[in-house]
């Protein structure tokens, strides 16, 4: 909240901050103070995008692209396999679309690591790649929370079009911010169901009746500016300047705007991407991604079947993912965008290859399946294997600094960067991980 003890102040004791205060900014978790530090502050060697889209709970593996028919029914469950257009990747049956498109999709079953006990402790995992246990509470203390590769990006990226670089959709979802990197790098999180009827966005939807008092705080920060510029030899205040602007231009940005237009989209798409959370927030990705979002995160929630899994995932979850899943990726590639664009369907852990006693599956991280795609991913290809009753990796096996390696370099950013967390101790962006062998082409 906008607070007057926090002003910045000139030598005249006027605050700039004040004329660029507008009501809509919190309601997005974006307060002005953020906006107002986040800045590029390095490029990556590729322009490459991502959408990660985070199946909360962590998805059945076995239930969906790790199957094992040959295995007693207590682990194969009750779901069928069925053929993919790639033989090598067959998929459950309540997944028919996904069937149709497994040729842009690069399976890796490699992944293990030690975090079933809790959620928070697993999505720290997997959200930043680092081996780190946070408080299960999501409020640490006295313990070093990494940045997600969300923020990652933007902080290495930067602004882009007037739009933040790191965009979630969806629920809240544990570490899905900037961790020791600071607030200025924490995402926007978008909490509006993007499949409600006159889905909009406040913080970039102005109301009519703040147009002209936003125009005249603009007009009087112009002048301000230019007073100041004049008077103060220091180029730092004409940077802050520069973020003020940045603010500005959010709320006011054509294409921040348009980015939010679901209605603009035909029927016919919206239908394809499926009329859900899941499915608009998936289509709504893929139209942040063009307006100049490096990075967005849609947040599936309900994966986390310890009881009912197979009723739960043949309605609603895998109907859902088939549909948003398949059609993101066969729209990114119309659009001329899956070259540009790394796809990413992730969780934070599998689940137990033993059926519980109620009908469920329970916490599982020897055992996940990660979807990657796009961006010179080795799409149609299998990487890494469980045994016979999925219950753990045979072979090639990798650690989550070796799926954030894999992910850093498909973006084009160094791992082996050193930054420092909020009490100055230095730490690796990624501590000794390599890229998984065989996912890039």
């Amino acid at each position: 909240m906008f607070s007057i003890d926090r002003m910045m102040r000139n030598c005249q004791g006027l605050s700039r901050r004040a004329f660029l205060q507008v009501g809509s900014l919190p309601l997005l978790n974006l307060s002005l103070p953020r906006l107002l530090e986040a800045r590029a502050t390095g490029s990556a060697k590729k322009d490459i995008n991502c959408i990660l889209l985070w199946t909360n709970g962590g998805m059945s593996n076995i239930d969906t692209f790790d199957m094992k028919p040959e295995a007693p029914v207590e682990f194969r469950g009750e779901f069928q396999q069925i053929s993919s257009n790639i033989p090598e990747m067959p998929v459950c049956e309540h997944l028919p679309r996904m069937a149709r498109v497994m040729d842009k999709v690069c399976l890796v079953k490699s992944i293990a690591h030690t975090m079933s006990g809790d959620h928070a402790a697993a999505t720290h995992y997997m959200l930043t790649g680092y081996p780190q246990r946070p408080d299960p509470t999501g409020e640490p203390s006295g313990v070093v929370v990494f940045p997600s590769f969300g923020s990652v990006v933007g902080h290495e990226k930067g602004w882009k079009q007037a739009i933040p670089p790191n965009v979630v959709l969806g629920g809240k979802l544990l570490y899905s911010g900037a961790g020791y990197l600071g607030s200025a790098f924490d995402p926007l999180w978008i909490r509006a169901d993007p499949n409600a009827k006159n889905f909009q966005i406040r913080d970039v939807s102005v109301a009519e009746s703040l147009q002209k008092r936003m125009q005249r705080r603009q007009q009087m920060l112009t002048r301000l500016d230019t007073w100041q510029r004049q008077k103060e030899l220091s180029g730092a205040v004409a940077e802050k300047g520069e973020f003020y602007r940045q603010a500005f231009d959010l709320i006011t940005s054509s294409a921040a705007k348009k980015a939010f237009k679901l209605d603009e989209e035909p029927a016919k798409l919206r239908d394809r991407y499926g009329r859900t959370r899941g499915g608009q927030g998936a289509l709504l990705a893929r139209r942040l991604i063009e307006s100049g979002v490096r990075f967005v995160t849609v947040n599936l929630d309900g994966w986390d079947t310890h009881d009912k899994n197979f009723i739960e995932l043949k309605s609603p979850l895998l109907p859902t993912l088939d549909q948003a899943w398949s059609a993101l990726l066969e729209d990114l590639e119309t659009r001329g965008l899956l070259d540009s664009t790394l796809v990413i369907c992730a969780g934070e852990f599998g689940r137990t290859p033993k059926v519980n006693g109620a009908a469920g599956r329970d916490h599982y991280a020897p055992c996940n399946v990660v979807g990657l795609s796009g961006a010179g991913t080795a799409m149609g290809s299998v990487i890494g294997r469980t045994n016979s009753r999925c219950e753990h990796v045979v072979g090639q096996t990798n650690d989550t600094l070796d799926y954030a390696a894999t992910i850093f370099r498909i973006l084009g950013i160094d791992g082996s960067k050193e930054y420092h967390t909020e009490d100055g101790r230095p730490v690796f962006l990624n501590n000794g991980g390599k890229p998984i062998k065989g996912v890039i082409a």
